[in-house]
């Protein structure tokens, strides 16, 4: 074939040996429709597979070849959020970026930097044009790769390592892009339901493997049936023509507005009002949440009262049918092994993008009162009442991970299950806090209504339920 896609892992190694090359780059796409049907698909798009790694001298010198061939039109990434970090918590460059740094292209280790020593490579074979996007999801993606990318030419322009036109070819978008997109398909880790049901119709070879870093692969992939990729049209050396695959090119402000709508409104906000109730109320899959009326109706009212009259409406996508979507097909399949568990983790980071911009549009748009948000504020009083580690039945449960959970079950430990009076001088630091919220909840009228709610989420074991059966 002379067109396809090239896989190219630059983390773990360990896929590409034990499952790409074993299973001759060929994969089985498993979709779990709601309706109990079951879809396979033979994915048979990709032609090679290689290791991003200088120290496997043929695959090294395969990928230079691919990135020097004019006809490269796209390098694409799912390397997740925090692989575009080259900075730690603290603002310093982690060792192997600045290893690289003082290296230059010749010598890289870190996963940006082995990707832009790439792109030089390209740049001396005749400033050839190509788009690199990002397709993980967060806000604002290429942005956040375009970043690192010059990053990291900026360092080595400064060292005498590069030339300046290096850096001047990576910001001209008529020779590198760096196009927006966002992406929205749920894809959970290859389930062993799934895996008995291709092994009772045949398929011999569906075994699983966990690599030694962790990566869960196997030689299919189960997700739902929904899917939406939205990508800026900023090719600069051409593109696949591939809008008949569900893929919409639009320009960067709607990959902006689609972002806002499903972040803010229509499906993320949802997601992390289940996770916290569910949790609290022992539920181990959201398709089960969906199946108890309280926690549907309080889904409902997130989105079609309290979120549709503020949503960015992206146009290209409708944000009624898309919430229809969300709660009448997806939330509700049974078939998608998702959790509250997961989904609960670093809510604090979460909850200012989710609640706080509904919030701030309430506040600022004269036609709209914030007192009419009634359930959000619920949300996040469940949130508090969910941090203090004890569900409706009042039995310590486990918490998942946050990078605030400590801090935050410091302000909280002093509170018990039965407090009538003293909770609220402790959560109000938590409630005027814009970091975690977006806004300071008492500046805009909301602060009191969610110590109140806490109030109440505590009176006793079973509180949680009752009081959802009140405002509900």
């Amino acid at each position: 074939a002379q067109k396809g896609i090239v896989v190219a892992e630059g983390f773990d190694y360990e896929i590409i040996e034990k499952m790409n090359k074993p299973h001759d780059n060929l994969s089985l796409l498993v979709t779990l429709k709601s309706t109990g049907e079951v879809e396979k698909t033979v994915v048979a798009s990709v032609m090679e597979s290689l290791t991003v790694d200088p120290d496997n001298s043929s695959d090294w010198k395969r990928l230079k070849e691919i990135f020097v061939n004019p006809s490269l039109q796209i390098v694409s990434f799912t390397i997740t959020e925090k692989g575009y970090n080259l900075k730690d918590n603290k603002g310093s460059y982690y060792p192997a970026v600045q290893a690289d740094f003082e290296a230059g292209p010749e010598n890289t280790q870190s996963y940006i930097g082995k990707l832009v020593s790439l792109v030089f490579e390209r740049y001396k074979a005749g400033k050839l044009p190509l788009a690199l996007v990002s397709m993980d999801n967060c806000s604002h993606n290429g942005t956040r790769l375009h970043d690192a990318v010059v990053d990291y030419a900026r360092n080595w322009v400064e060292k005498g390592l590069v030339e300046e036109g290096f850096l001047s070819y990576l910001e001209d978008p008529g020779f590198i892009s760096f196009p927006w997109s966002m992406i929205d398909k749920i894809t959970p880790r290859p389930d062993g339901n799934v895996k008995e049901m291709l092994r009772e119709e045949g398929f011999e070879d569906v075994d699983d493997i966990i690599t030694s870093k962790n990566t869960y692969v196997a030689p299919f992939v189960n997700a739902e049936e929904p899917q939406y990729l939205v990508i800026e049209d900023i090719f600069p050396n051409g593109r696949p023509d591939i809008y008949d695959k569900g893929v919409m090119f639009s320009d960067r402000e709607t990959v902006d507005k689609v972002e806002k709508m499903k972040v803010c409104t229509c499906l993320n906000p949802l997601h992390t009002a289940l996770a916290i109730y569910g949790c609290l109320l022992d539920y181990t899959l959201i398709s089960e949440e969906m199946k108890d009326p309280l926690l549907k109706k309080m889904v409902e009212t997130i989105g079609y009262v309290e979120g549709l009259p503020v949503v960015v409406d992206p146009k290209i996508i409708k944000p009624k049918e898309f919430i229809d979507e969300v709660i009448g097909v997806r939330l509700p399949n049974p078939f998608m092994p998702d959790t509250p568990q997961r989904i609960a983790t670093d809510t604090s980071q979460k909850l200012s993008i989710r609640f706080g911009e509904t919030i701030k549009a309430y506040d600022k748009d004269e036609n709209l009162d914030v007192g009419d948000l009634k359930i959000i504020p619920l949300v996040l009083a469940g949130w508090l009442r969910y941090l203090m580690g004890i569900n409706d039945r009042g039995e310590t449960m486990e918490l998942s991970s946050d990078p605030l959970l400590e801090e935050l079950k410091f302000q909280l430990e002093e509170i018990k299950l039965g407090d009538s009076e003293g909770y609220a001088e402790k959560i109000k630091p938590i409630l005027s806090d814009e970091k975690i919220f977006g806004v300071d909840l008492y500046s805009v009228g909301l602060g009191e209504r969610v110590e109140s709610y806490f109030g109440e989420l505590i009176e006793s074991e079973g509180a949680v339920e009752k009081t959802l059966r009140k405002y509900l």
